[in-house]
C-alpha cells in the first residue's frame, strides 16, 4: 500500500520524546511525495511519528528529509533513467524574492523580517531588545523563546529588534540599528569577527552603552567585547588591564591556542556555582554574565527563553519588580557526543551508539558491515537550537547511497577531540586504538578543525587528521547569503566566508569545499540543497570507497592537457616531463598491485602509442581514438547536453568528432586510462574570444568526462601537471552550483592532481572549482644561467682589464675592445657608452664604465634558471640540490625563532661592510665593488657545495641518512667551509652566525631530497590523507619541501605581512626615483601608474605588490586585535615626503578569486586618499577623482575606481590565447579584447557585484604615464608564461592617450635579496639572454626531448607576445634567435626529429613577427622560413 503526503515543507514530528524535522520534495508534473508504509522500510518510519505541527514559513528551497520512493523500485538517485535523473533535479522551490538587485552587496535581506513587537492588547512590561550575530541559527530560537513569553500567563514582554552581522554593510540597516539601540534595554551580540562590521557594532552601541540596562556580547572582536555591561560587571578594560591574573591569562591563551577556548568552556560550568555563594554585588553580576553565556551556548528556545526573563528580571528597571515567575536553570547538553536524526537520544559514548545503530537501525536502511562508514562534524548549536534539517538530509543521503554514518558534535571550538574520541575503534577495556573505524570525514561546520572563525591550532588540526588518515572533506552551509542570493550571484560564496570557511579549513588539510545548504531569508533557517547534498554524499562516499575497493581492481582516469591544441602540445604541463612521469607513475602502480596491463618500455614509447596511433582519424591530429560515442549514448549519458548547444550547436560538432562520434582521445593499459582532455574549443577565433565571458565546455569535451565517469567508471582522476581546462570552465567564483561546469564535468569522480609547487594560486582555483586534491610537484631547481659565445668572452676582456688597468696605454685599449664587444652583445640600450674613445677617459671614468659592464655580465651570470624538467617522483641529484641551498643561504630570514642571517651578509659583516652598500655601489658600476659582490657570490657557492659534499653518495645523490651528521662540523676544530671562506678573503667570519644557516640548510636539503610524489598518489588512491603543505616559491620558504603535499595557499587575511611592506617600501621608492631621474627636470613624479596585481606573487611574497599599492597611495595596512590585516592608515603628506600617486590597479581573475578580501582594502585605501582634503599638487588620486566627478556627475568614492579585473567566473584578457593561435587582426582588436574583459571594477562600498565600467576603465588609463608589474620568482619569467603580456597594458595606455606616448613600463626584480627596478625592454633582453639564447637553458629543455623542444617554441612564442602587447622585444632577439634554431642545420635537424608540429611553430612565430613588422631581416631568412615551413608541412603530412 502506497500512502500519499500533501506536504512540502518542513514538518516537525516526534520519535521517543524527540523532535526531528524532514523536509518534503515536490516533483515536476506530481503534487505529491509518496513512501511505502512497510515496516521494513527505513524511510517509512515516518509512519511511526506522531505529527506535531508544521512551523510557519518554513518552507524548503530544496528537497530532503524523505525521499520520494518509485512504486515499482527503490530508485536511488543517479541509477535511473535521464529522465528520471532530470525530473528528481526539479524540487519545489518557495523564494524569498531576496536578491543582490541594485545594492551591490553581497545581501539585501532585511533586519525588518526578525522584528517582534509585543501583543497589541497587553498591559504587560514591556523590554527592548537588540540582537547582533554572525549566524542566523539563533534567529529561531530567539524568536520561538520570545513567542513563548508572549503566550504565557508572565507579566512580560519584549520587542525584538534582530540583525545579521553581514546586513550591517547597508546604511539604511546601520542607521536603523542605531535608532534601536538609542531606545533599547538590552543588546546582545555574538561572534562579531569581521572587523570593519565590528566597527559599526562599536559605533551604533558604545553611545548608548552606559544607559542599556544590559549590554551582552559573546565572542567577538576585543573591541565589541569590551562593550560588556551587566550591572556592575564590565569588560571595557578587556585586554588592557596589567593585573597578574589579566597577564596569566594571555600568556595562557598564548601557549594553549585554541584549546584555551576549550578549558574556558570547562571553567564556564563551574564557575557560576562557585560564585553563587559569594556575597559581593561584583560576584553575582560576574556570575550572571557566565549563566548568560551558558544559556546561550545551551541555544534552545527553552535556554533562550529563560536567559532573556534572568536579565529582564535582575537588570531592566521597569521589570526588576515585576512578577515574571520562575526562571530555570540553563539546560546543560554535552560537550561533545554523537548525534543520529532518528536515534532516541545523544549518545556520549560510541559503543552504545554502535550498539543502537547497528542492531536497530542498519538493517532498517539496508547497511551491513560492509558497508563503508563516513564520519560527519557537526556544529552543536544547530542541534539545540533544532536548525539541523541539514544535517539530517545529508545524514539520509548518505544512508540511502549505502554508508553507515557517525555524526558527532562539539559545543566547543577543537572537533579533534570527538575525532579522537568517536572516529577509532574501542578495545576490550574501552579505550581507543589507533585503527580508525571512518573511512572518510565530512566536517558539515565548514569552520577549520580546530579553532573557528577566530582563532585556529592548524598544527593541532593536521595531527589529528594525520593519525586519522581519512580523507577530510569540508562542506560549507550558507552564512552571510540567502539561497536565492547564492544563486543568482556570479561571485558565488561570500568572501568574508570564503576566508573563514574554506581558505582556513584548506590549511588543515581540507579538500572539496561544497556548498551543502543553503539559507531562508525570513526565518533565517537553513535549508538542505538536494543537488550539492546529493553529489556531495556521492563524492564522500566515492573517497571513502577508495580505501575499500581491491587495488587490482580500482580504475584510474590520468588525464593530460594539450594546449594550444595541437599534436606537438599534447602532454603540456608546467616544467613537468609529462610522459616520463606517467612512465614512473605506471611503474609504481604496477608495483602497487594495480592492473596496468603490459607498459611501454620507455616514456618515448608511451608517447608514441598516444599520439601516432596508426588507426587515428587526421582530423584528431593523430591521437589515438580509445572510444567512439555515439550522439544517442552521449545525449543519454550527458544530462547538461541540450545546455551547450545554444554555443555549440547540435552534437556531435566539429571538435573531437568525426562527424558521426564524439572521439574520447588516449590510450587504456589495464584498469588504467590516459586520456587527453579536449581543449576549450574558442582558440583560434578571435570573436569568441572578444566577446565571450568565458570559455564554455563544448560537446567533446563534456563526453570526455561523461566517459571518464559513466563509460570507463573511474574510481578516480588524477589531472597531470600545470594546468588543464576544467577548473577555468565557466562558474561561481567559489561556491559551485550545479550549474558551474567545472561541477558539472567532474561530477562525483574524486579528482587528484599534479600541480607545480610554485604556483599555489593556480592550485587553489582547481581545489575551489574543480574540487582538487592538489599534489605538488618539485619545478626543476634552479641554477646559475652562467656566460656563453660573446657574453663569455665580454667576461674575459673584463678580466684582463682588472689586471691591467694601472697601465693606462693597455688600459685604455681594453676598455676601447670591451666597448666593441659589448656592443656587438647587444648592450647599446642596457649601457650608456660614451661617445669619445677611452683614452680619452680617466681611469675613474673607465673603471666605472667597465664596472657597469662587469655588473650587467653578473646579473646574467647569476641570473637563477629551472634547467630540464621535472620528472615525478625523481629526487634532485646533488648537484641540483646545492644550486638550490646556494640560493636559499643568500637570503635574510629574520622571522625565524633563531634570526638567521644570509651567507653574503656574514662575508660582508666579517670586512666590516654591509651588503646594502656593497649592492648599492655594485648597482652603479664601482668596479672594486662589483669585483667584491662577485666574490661573495662565489665564496657563498663554494660554501655551501663544501657543507653538502660530505651526504654525497658515489651515484651523485644526496644520502639522507649523512645530512643528520652535518652540523656535527661545529664541534669540531676545522669545519669545511672554514679553508673556503679563508681562501676568498673571508678569515674573520663568525662562527656563531654561521650556526643557524648550516642548521637551516641541513633542515632544507633533507627536505629537498625527501620523494613524496609518489607516495602521496598512492596514499590519496588509497582513500588516505595527504599532508597539506603551501605552494610557493621554495627557495623564498623552504616550508614549500618536500614536495607531495596537499598544496594550499595562505590565510588571504594574512597579508600583507610586515616584511612585505618592508621590501615594498624599497621598491616603490626604487621606481619614483627611477622614473624622476629618467624625467626631463629629474623632479617629476608619475601622477598615475597602471599596476597589475598577481595570485600566485602574493601567496609568494605575502603581500609584497599589494603592500606596493598602498604605499604609493600612501596608505600604511595594519592589523586588527586578532592578526589579521584589515585596517588602514592615512599617511600623512609630511610622513609620506611625496605626492600620492594614483594607481589603476587590474587585478588577475585568480587574485580575484583568492583575494577579494584584499581588493576592499584596496578600494578603501584609494578613496580615504580621495577624499582626504589635501593640495591637488600633492594627492594626485584627489585631483583626477575630482575631474572624473565632475565629467560622470557622480559622487567622488565612485569616480575614485580604481580596483578591476574580470568579471566573475571569468579569467585573463584572452590575449595570451590570441597571440598563441596567432588567430587575431591587429593590435586594436587585442586592445578592445583587454578593454572588454578587464574593466569591471570593484567597489567595497557595493562588493556582491564586478560591475563593468569600460568609460572609468579607459578615462583613468589615459593619464597613466607608467605601467607596472612585479616578477618575484626565478622559476617563472616574463617570457615562460603568457600571463604578463597578456596583462600588461603599455600599448592600450598608449593607444588612449591624448598625446599617443607610450608609457614607461617598469618591472620591479625582487628574485633576489637586492632588489631592482628594470623596465620592461631590459627585462625581456635579461630573459633572452639568460634563457632562449643560453645554451645552458636550451640543452637543458632538449634533454627532455618531445616536451623540451616544444619549451622553446612556447618560449618563443611568448617573446613575440611582448612585441604585441607592449613593443618591448629588440630586434636582434628574433634575429640570434633565427640564427641558433633555424640557421644553425644540426639544431634544425634535432628539433625537427624530436618535435616537428613544436617546430613548425617556432618557424610559423619567427614568420609573423616578420609579418606584423616586429622583426626586420633579410630576405634570404623569409625565403629560407618558408621554405622550411612547407618542408616541415609535408612531413607531417607524410609526404615524402
Amino acid at each position: 500500500m502506497v500512502n500519499t503526503f500533501h506536504k512540502f515543507a518542513v514538518d516537525t514530528y516526534v520519535w521517543e520524546g524527540k523532535k526531528v524535522s524532514f523536509v518534503f520534495e515536490k516533483l515536476s508534473g506530481s503534487s505529491v511525495v509518496t513512501t511505502c508504509n512497510t515496516s521494513t522500510c527505513h524511510y517509512c518510519r515516518k509512519l511511526r511519528f506522531q505529527l506535531v505541527g508544521r512551523e510557519k514559513n518554513q518552507w524548503p528551497s530544496s528537497f530532503l528529509g524523505l525521499r520520494c520512493l518509485n512504486t515499482e523500485s527503490n530508485r536511488r538517485f543517479g541509477q535511473g533513467s535521464l529522465a528520471d535523473r532530470r525530473k528528481q533535479r526539479h524540487v519545489y522551490v518557495c523564494q524569498a524574492k531576496a536578491s543582490l538587485g541594485e545594492s551591490g552587496l553581497y545581501t539585501s535581506s532585511s533586519p525588518t523580517v526578525r522584528r517582534l513587537d509585543p501583543p497589541s492588547v497587553s498591559d504587560k512590561k514591556v523590554v527592548k531588545l537588540v540582537y547582533v550575530v554572525l549566524e542566523s541559527q539563533y534567529q529561531s530560537a530567539i524568536t520561538a523563546a520570545v513567542k513563548s513569553i508572549h503566550s504565557s500567563d508572565r507579566n512580560i514582554s519584549f520587542q525584538v529588534s534582530g540583525y545579521l552581522l553581514e546586513e550591517l554593510r547597508s546604511p539604511e540597516n546601520f542607521e536603523m540599528l542605531k535608532k534601536d539601540v538609542a531606545s533599547a534595554n538590552i543588546f546582545i551580540g555574538s561572534l562579531i569577527f569581521v572587523q570593519e562590521l565590528a566597527e559599526k557594532v562599536v559605533e551604533a552601541v558604545q553611545p548608548y552603552r552606559d544607559q542599556l540596562d544590559a549590554c551582552i556580547v559573546f565572542p567577538s572582536m576585543p573591541e565589541v567585547m569590551r562593550l560588556n555591561k551587566l550591572g556592575s560587571f564590565s569588560l571595557s578594560r578587556l585586554g588592557q588591564s596589567k593585573s597578574a591574573i589579566a597577564q596569566f591569562m594571555r600568556k595562557k591563551r598564548k601557549e594553549s591556542g585554541a584549546s584555551f577556548e576549550e578549558g574556558m568552556l570547562k571553567m564556564l560550568r563551574t564557575l557560576p556555582k562557585v560564585l553563587k555563594y559569594l556575597p559581593s554585588d561584583k560576584a553575582q553580576d560576574a556570575r550572571s554574565f557566565m549563566l548568560s553565556f551558558q544559556y546561550w551556548l545551551g541555544g534552545s528556545p527553552e535556554n533562550i527563553e529563560n536567559f532573556l526573563l534572568m536579565i529582564a528580571r535582575q537588570y531592566v528597571s521597569s521589570t526588576k519588580n515585576v512578577s515574571i515567575g520562575q526562571v530555570q536553570d540553563p539546560v546543560v547538553y554535552p560537550d561533545i557526543g554523537i548525534w543520529h536524526p532518528v536515534a532516541p537520544k545523544m549518545f556520549e559514548d560510541s559503543t552504545e551508539y554502535w550498539n543502537w545503530y547497528n542492531k536497530e537501525h542498519a538493517p532498517l536502511a539496508g547497511l551491513n558491515s560492509a558497508s563503508p562508514v563516513v564520519g560527519l562534524l557537526m556544529q552543536r548549536t544547530h542541534l539545540i537550537t533544532g536548525d539541523d534539517c541539514h544535517y539530517v538530509s545529508i545524514c539520509q543521503e548518505l544512508e540511502a547511497l549505502g554508508a553507515k554514518i557517525i555524526p558527532v558534535f562539539s559545543g566547543g571550538l577543537d572537533f579533534s577531540i570527538p575525532i579522537a574520541k568517536y572516529f577509532y575503534a574501542l578495545d576490550m577495556n574501552g579505550k581507543s586504538t589507533l585503527s580508525p573505524i571512518v573511512d572518510s570525514v565530512v566536517s558539515l561546520t565548514g569552520f577549520a578543525l580546530v579553532g573557528g572563525p577566530a582563532r585556529q591550532d592548524h598544527r593541532k588540526a593536521v595531527e589529528a587528521l594525520q593519525k586519522l588518515n581519512r580523507p577530510y572533506l569540508c562542506s560549507v552551509p550558507l552564512v552571510f547569503q540567502t539561497t536565492e542570493e547564492w544563486e543568482s550571484s556570479d561571485l558565488g560564496l561570500h568572501p568574508i566566508q570564503v576566508a573563514l570557511q574554506v581558505s582556513l579549513p584548506e590549511l588543515d588539510g581540507a579538500i572539496e569545499p561544497l556548498i551543502y545548504s543553503g539559507r531562508d531569508g525570513p526565518t533565517g533557517r537553513s535549508i538542505p540543497l538536494y543537488d550539492r547534498v546529493n553529489i556531495l554524499a556521492q563524492r564522500a562516499l566515492k573517497w571513502a570507497r577508495l580505501g575499500k575497493i581491491p587495488t587490482c581492481q580500482k580504475k584510474l582516469a590520468i588525464t593530460v592537457f594539450s594546449f594550444p591544441p595541437d599534436k606537438g602540445n599534447v602532454g603540456t604541463a608546467a616544467y613537468l616531463d609529462v610522459f616520463g612521469s606517467i612512465h614512473r607513475v605506471l611503474e609504481a602502480l604496477k608495483e602497487q598491485g594495480y592492473n596496468v596491463g603490459p607498459i611501454p618500455a620507455t616514456p618515448a614509447e608511451l608517447l608514441n602509442e598516444i599520439v601516432h596511433d596508426k588507426e587515428a582519424q587526421l582530423t584528431s591530429p593523430e591521437l589515438n581514438v580509445a572510444y567512439r560515442m555515439s550522439v544517442d549514448e552521449y545525449r543519454q549519458l550527458c544530462d547538461y547536453s541540450e545546455d551547450l548547444e545554444t554555443n555549440w550547436g547540435k552534437p556531435p560538432g566539429h571538435l573531437n568528432s568525426d562527424g558521426r562520434h564524439l572521439l574520447i582521445f588516449g590510450k587504456h593499459y589495464g584498469n588504467i586510462f590516459v586520456g587527453v582532455q579536449p581543449s576549450f574549443g574558442y582558440e583560434g577565433d578571435p570573436m569568441r574570444l572578444l566577446f565571450s565571458k568565458s570559455a564554455s565546455p563544448h560537446h567533446g569535451f563534456a563526453a570526455y568526462y561523461t566517459y571518464l565517469e559513466r563509460v570507463f567508471q573511474a574510481d578516480a582522476v588524477l589531472h597531470f601537471g600545470t594546468h588543464g581546462s576544467l577548473e577555468f570552465m565557466p562558474g561561481k567564483q567559489v561556491g559551485m552550483a550545479a550549474s558551474c561546469y567545472p561541477d558539472r564535468l567532474i561530477h562525483s569522480i574524486p579528482n587528484i592532481y599534479y600541480y607545480a609547487a610554485n604556483n599555489p594560486s593556480e592550485a587553489t582555483i582547481a581545489k575551489r572549482r574543480s574540487y582538487a586534491s592538489c599534489i605538488s610537484y618539485l619545478t626543476p631547481p634552479a641554477e646559475n644561467a652562467g656566460l656563453y659565445k660573446g657574453l663569455k668572452e665580454l667576461s674575459e676582456l673584463v678580466s684582463s682589464y682588472q689586471s691591467l688597468k694601472n697601465s693606462s696605454m693597455r688600459a685604455a685599449q681594453i676598455c676601447n675592445t670591451i666597448v666593441e664587444k659589448a656592443k656587438q652583445c647587444n648592450f647599446e640600450k642596457d649601457i650608456s657608452f660614451p661617445d669619445t674613445d677611452a683614452n680619452s677617459l680617466n681611469i675613474e671614468q673607465r673603471d666605472q664604465l667597465v664596472g657597469i659592464i662587469y655588473r650587467r655580465l653578473m646579473e646574467i651570470e647569476s641570473r637563477l634558471l629551472p634547467c630540464g624538467l621535472h620528472t615525478i617522483g625523481r629526487p634532485p641529484t646533488a648537484e641540483e640540490a646545492v644550486a638550490t641551498l646556494v640560493n636559499i643561504a643568500c637570503i635574510d630570514r629574520p622571522e625565524e625563532k633563531e634570526p638567521i642571517k644570509a651567507i653574503p651578509r656574514i662575508l660582508a659583516e666579517s670586512i666590516h661592510r654591509s651588503i646594502e652598500e656593497i649592492y648599492s655601489n655594485a648597482d652603479r658600476g664601482i668596479l672594486e665593488d662589483v669585483e667584491l659582490l662577485q666574490t661573495i657570490t662565489l665564496a657563498c657557492r663554494e660554501t655551501v657545495h663544501s657543507i653538502v659534499s660530505h651526504a654525497i653518495n658515489e651515484e651523485g645523490r644526496v644520502e639522507k641518512a649523512s645530512i643528520g651528521f652535518l652540523t656535527d662540523w661545529f664541534s669540531k676544530k676545522q669545519s669545511p667551509w672554514k679553508s673556503v671562506l679563508e681562501k676568498y678573503g673571508f678569515s674573520s667570519y663568525s662562527e656563531e652566525d654561521m650556526k643557524p644557516i648550516v642548521k637551516y640548510l641541513e633542515f632544507c636539503l633533507h627536505q629537498l631530497v625527501s620523494d613524496q610524489e609518489l607516495s602521496s598518489l598512492i596514499k590519496a588512491l588509497n582513500g588516505e590523507y595527504v599532508i597539506p603543505g603551501p605552494g610557493g616559491d621554495p627557495i623564498r620558504n623552504p616550508d614549500v619541501l618536500p614536495t607531495g603535499k596537499n598544496i594550499h595557499a595562505l590565510d588571504p587575511q594574512s597579508i600583507p605581512t610586515n616584511a612585505a611592506i618592508k621590501t615594498a617600501k624599497i621598491v616603490v621608492d626604487r621606481l619614483l626615483e627611477r622614473y624622476r631621474l629618467e624625467s626631463e627636470d629629474k623632479e617629476t613624479y608619475p601622477e598615475t601608474i597602471a599596476m597589475v596585481l598577481w595570485g600566485t606573487d602574493n601567496i609568494k611574497t605575502y603581500g609584497e605588490s599589494l603592500a606596493q599599492v598602498l604605499w604609493l597611495v600612501g596608505v600604511q595596512p595594519e592589523p586588527d586585535q586578532l592578526g589579521r590585516i584589515n585596517k588602514l592608515r592615512l599617511v600623512p603628506l609630511e610622513e609620506l615626503g611625496r605626492p600620492r600617486i594614483d594607481v589603476v590597479v587590474n587585478c588577475s581573475g585568480v587574485f580575484r578569486d583568492l583575494f577579494i578580501n584584499q581588493m576592499s582594502l584596496l578600494d578603501r585605501g584609494i578613496k580615504m586618499a580621495a577624499e582626504a582634503d589635501e593640495p591637488l599638487e600633492h594627492n594626485f588620486i584627489r585631483k583626477h577623482a575630482l575631474l572624473q566627478a565632475k565629467e560622470w556627475n557622480c559622487p567622488i568614492r565612485d569616480a575614485a575606481s580604481r580596483v578591476f579585473s574580470n568579471s566573475s567566473g571569468s579569467y585573463s584578457s584572452n590575449i595570451g590565447i590570441a597571440i598563441e593561435n596567432g588567430g587575431w587582426e591587429d593590435e586594436k582588436q587585442l586592445h578592445d579584447m583587454y578593454v572588454s574583459r578587464k574593466s569591471f571594477a570593484f567597489n567595497s562600498d557595493r562588493p556582491g557585484v564586478m560591475e563593468q565600467k569600460r568609460d572609468l576603465f579607459e578615462t583613468v588609463l589615459k593619464s597613466a604615464s607608467v605601467t607596472f608589474q612585479n616578477l618575484d620568482s626565478s622559476e617563472i619569467s616574463l617570457t615562460d608564461v603568457s600571463h604578463y603580456f597578456d596583462a600588461d597594458p603599455t600599448k592600450l595606455v598608449q593607444s588612449l592617450r591624448t598625446d599617443k606616448k607610450k608609457p614607461v613600463s617598469y618591472i620591479a626584480d625582487t628574485t633576489t635579496a637586492n632588489a631592482q627596478v628594470r623596465s620592461l625592454e631590459e627585462m625581456v633582453r635579461l630573459d633572452t639572454r639568460t634563457k632562449l639564447l643560453n645554451p645552458k637553458w636550451y640543452e637543458g629543455m632538449l634533454s627532455s626531448g618531445y616536451e623540451g623542444a616544444r619549451e622553446l617554441s612556447k618560449r618563443l612564442r611568448n617573446t613575440m607576445g611582448w612585441s604585441a602587447s607592449a613593443g618591448a622585444v629588440d630586434n636582434w632577439v628574433y634575429e640570434e634567435a633565427n640564427d641558433t634554431f633555424v640557421k644553425d642545420e644540426s639544431m634544425r635537424n634535432r628539433l625537427l626529429n624530436m618535435n616537428p608540429n613544436s617546430f613548425r611553430q617556432m618557424i610559423s612565430t619567427l614568420l609573423e613577427a616578420n609579418g606584423r613588422q616586429y622583426w626586420e631581416t633579410s630576405e634570404e631568412n623569409i625565403a629560407r622560413l618558408r621554405e622550411l615551413y612547407q618542408q616541415v608541412e609535408d612531413r607531417i603530412e607524410g609526404i615524402e
